[in-house]
């Protein structure tokens, strides 16, 4: 029996995020060079998102780039912009077809002018999709997000729109780049590394963690639905006991 068996239907997490880690080193382990390990972790990219839709995860938060990797090569960094603009057009149809829109968080206007360009292109072209939405992490840390939404209150409070004692974890919610979407549940970091990388610091405060030694590239479908078993298995207790969680 595979692991996509055993998965409760009724107990799909809603949103699931994932780290996608090792490329560099899978690279490495088959004497390529790191972008090419860039664009196999492509095709997991595609894997991950077609199995996400089919169990009935509704969104897919995917850490494509961090604000911390603009500091790796000017190679690789080029590299990887090169292959983001490959992959939006070359995946439209098939988001289309699954019924799947693609949204963004980050730093976006960071981005060079041509990834700016396409992305939106592809934002609107996928915006009535409703099956999933796949969101990708672009120039992207959490500690950036968290100061850009203290920005975003301040400028609101001197225009008026809001006082201090307006300000709770709902409202100061609305001001992150993730507003309007649930937390995570469920958070995946591939290549065995047992840390969160400035990733969703507000939002995965409850989040259960996944972690595999797997490396993105070798991370496919079943090992995707074996952290959904995995996730499906535990107790949320949300700072209760187990006892009251059972009670309710």
């Amino acid at each position: 029996m595979s692991f996509k068996d055993k998965i409760v239907k009724e107990k799909v997490p809603q949103h699931v995020a994932i780290i996608m880690d090792g490329n560099g080193r899978w690279a490495k382990k088959h004497g390529k060079q790191r972008y090419e390990g860039h664009y196999q972790g492509v095709e997991s990219v595609r894997k991950i998102t077609e199995a996400a839709a089919e169990i009935g995860v509704k969104y897919l938060t995917l850490y494509a780039f961090s604000t911390e990797n603009w500091r790796r090569p000017k190679e690789e960094v080029d590299a990887l912009m090169h292959l983001f603009v490959q992959t939006i057009e070359k995946e439209l149809p098939t988001l289309n077809k699954n019924n799947i829109r693609l949204r963004a968080i980050g730093d976006i206007e960071s981005l060079p002018e041509e990834n700016i360009k396409r992305l939106k292109e592809t934002i609107a072209k996928t915006e009535k999709n409703n099956k999933m939405d796949l969101i990708l992490a672009l120039s992207y840390s959490g500690r950036w997000e968290i100061v850009d939404a203290v920005r975003k209150i301040m400028k609101d409070r001197e225009k008026g729109l809001i006082k201090p004692e307006d300000i709770d974890e709902k409202v100061f919610a609305r001001y992150l780049n993730t507003a309007g979407i649930p937390d995570p549940e469920l958070l995946i970091r591939t290549s065995g590394e047992l840390r969160i990388s400035n990733y969703l610091l507000w939002q995965i405060a409850y989040t259960e963690l996944y972690v595999t030694k797997k490396l993105w590239p070798d991370f496919g479908k079943e090992d995707f639905y074996k952290a959904i078993v995995d996730f499906q298995n535990r107790e949320r207790r949300f700072g209760m006991t187990g006892e009251q969680i059972k009670g309710s």
